[in-house]
């Protein structure tokens, strides 16, 4: 009769054992993860003023009813779309050598304050680096740095998460505007 209770308590206790060590495990806090690759690239976007067509490498492709596609329309650009196929730097010389391209598209989405959505690839094809980076996200404009995700890759960087802050590095009138993109993988393969 001994062993009948010896079953379900040895069963007990192993159960408290098991419990007791998944409480126990350390815990990884997602914010003290340390990026496992980190770039620095800059991005120069110049849109079609109606003018610029040798330079242009960005052109308002949707405009509202108000609006029309060489000038960007008022309340904070709302309702336009821009396709861009942007060089990418290593520095912030427009003319330096491009490592790739940024092509993608961003709407201008409030009325209310000056923000854009984004999605876009950066395209590599050098010695350095070949594949795509992937990005996407809500781009505030006005906050000095901004946050949006890395939602993937192909080549050098395939499958690849992480966040890249975005910050504008220069801007002159609704012509041409410059980003420093720092990149920080948090996946990587």
């Amino acid at each position: 009769m001994g062993s009948k209770h010896q079953i379900p308590t040895l069963f007990l206790i192993v159960f408290f054992l098991l419990i007791l060590g998944c409480f126990a495990s350390p815990r990884k806090n997602i914010r003290s993860r340390r990026p496992c690759k980190e770039m620095v690239f800059y991005f120069h976007d110049i849109i079609f003023n109606g003018k610029n067509f040798k330079n242009a490498t960005s052109a308002i492709v949707g405009a509202p009813a108000w609006g029309n596609h060489t000038i960007l329309a008022n309340n904070n650009h709302f309702g336009n779309v821009v396709v861009f196929d942007d060089p990418i730097t290593l520095d912030n010389n427009l003319h330096s050598p491009p490592v790739g391209r940024a092509q993608g598209l961003y709407i201008y989405d409030k009325k209310e304050i000056f923000t854009s959505w984004l999605a876009f690839s950066f395209v590599f094809n050098s010695t350095a680096h070949t594949g795509s980076i992937n990005f996407a996200g809500a781009d505030p404009l006005m906050n000095k740095t901004r946050d949006i995700s890395v939602i993937g890759g192909t080549g050098d960087f395939f499958m690849s998460r992480g966040v890249a802050t975005l910050m504008t590095d220069a801007f002159e009138g609704e012509v041409y505007f410059r980003l420093r993109v720092d990149i920080k993988f948090y996946e990587c393969w």
